[in-house]
């Protein structure tokens, strides 16, 4: 009883939320699916408009549409090039070659096939054993089965996860890179310069020499949250109301531009929030937006420029920038008070953030942590590491 207990899967880490995501998305995918096909092939007097194979189709784009299977080359690839082989071998061999042995050429073709155009997709062994087994009507239409039917449901099936997956906060398709050094030089991104490399991944993937089903970008970032998580388990966890700055100066959306540069200069800082009145973070300003938009981008005549820039043009109507609200970046990257500063440091380190606004449990402005103040924090931590 033992060895047949440990044969079942252990429990699930997906919330039920999820879950009936997932299946109502599935509902919706084949429902839409079925009727749009059958709407669309009516003319073609096909008395097929749909197959099973589907349904399988439907279990990856809404239950796993991170899966490197569910992506929509992979499952149109997958479906229809597994399905043009099933009607190959049907025409070519079907009269001799037993139906059974037939089915199992048919598939194992068409894994082969679907490996060699990088498109596997599980579903795709069935649609491939569909077009042999699916009796006189499949074999009739052949090629045209395929190319009209299985193209059409597997079509309307990946676009229908695509709308769904997208209004249900979940990103599809799934495309993932690695970490991009922001300055646009060569070096690799810093949080990818120590501990385990692409490289390192790579070999061991190669080494594995199986199937995953999960990208190899998925599989990065999720070593790289384990180690976060190693990391404040080792040292505790330090959030961002640890070390944020509390008295910061701050600007409105209607502040003027030569008010917001002389705040900025007197206090030495080199950006600064943008609050409106209910102190809630609706932009970001720095120094390179008052850059930017004046047009400053060589020395020359720069201090005169920017004098230009910064003054009120005393017009009703133009062109020129007058008020932050104008040039700030707005909807800028938060975290909240009780955030870990590791998550910070994707966010400074290769995403080229220098200045993150906090938020509170209410969604309203607390402080600001800059590099420095993370560099510091991350410091002490590594003393008290070493005093310990």
């Amino acid at each position: 009883m033992r060895a047949l207990l440990s044969w079942l899967p252990g429990p699930s880490n997906v919330g039920l939320p999820e879950q009936l995501r997932a299946a109502v998305g599935a509902l919706c995918g084949l429902l839409i699916t079925a009727l749009y096909a059958r709407y669309l092939l009516a003319p073609t007097g096909a008395s097929i408009f749909m197959v099973a194979p589907m349904g399988a189709s439907a279990v990856l784009l809404f239950a796993v549409p991170a899966s490197p299977l569910a992506q929509p080359w992979s499952v149109f690839g997958g479906n229809v090039v597994s399905g043009l082989v099933g009607a190959a071998c049907v025409r070519w061999l079907g009269d001799s070659l037993p139906l059974p042995l037939l089915g199992g050429l048919a598939a194992g073709l068409a894994i082969a096939a679907m490996f060699s155009l990088r498109c596997l997709h599980p579903p795709g062994g069935a649609v491939a054993l569909t077009t042999v087994l699916g009796g006189p009507v499949v074999h009739a239409a052949g090629f045209a089965f395929v190319l009209h039917t299985v193209a059409l449901d597997t079509a309307l099936l990946v676009a229908t996860a695509v709308v769904y997956n997208k209004l249900t906060g979940r990103r599809y398709p799934h495309l993932h890179s690695a970490p991009v050094n922001v300055h646009g030089t060569s070096d690799a991104a810093p949080t990818v310069r120590l501990g385990f490399k692409t490289e390192d991944l790579d070999a061991v993937l190669k080494q594995y020499n199986q199937v995953l089903d999960i990208s190899r970008d998925d599989l990065a970032a999720l070593f790289m949250q384990t180690e976060q998580r190693a990391y404040q388990r080792r040292f505790g966890v330090i959030t961002c109301a640890d070390i944020m700055s509390r008295d910061i100066v701050s600007a409105e959306f209607g502040t003027e531009l030569e008010p917001a540069w002389q705040l900025m200069r007197q206090h030495r800082v080199a950006a600064l929030p943008v609050l409106n009145r209910a102190r809630r973070v609706i932009g970001i300003v720095t120094q390179t937006d008052f850059l930017e938009h004046g047009g400053l981008d060589s020395y020359s005549g720069m201090r005169r420029q920017l004098q230009r820039f910064l003054r009120k043009s005393g017009v009703t109507h133009t062109d020129k920038a007058e008020v932050v609200g104008q040039i700030m970046s707005a909807r800028p990257t938060t975290a909240r008070t009780d955030t870990p500063i590791v998550d910070l440091v994707p966010l400074m380190a290769n995403s080229g953030f220098h200045h993150i606004p906090i938020v509170d449990a209410e969604d309203r402005f607390a402080g600001i942590v800059t590099q420095s103040d993370l560099v510091a924090a991350l410091y002490q931590t590594r003393l008290a590491e070493a005093a310990a």
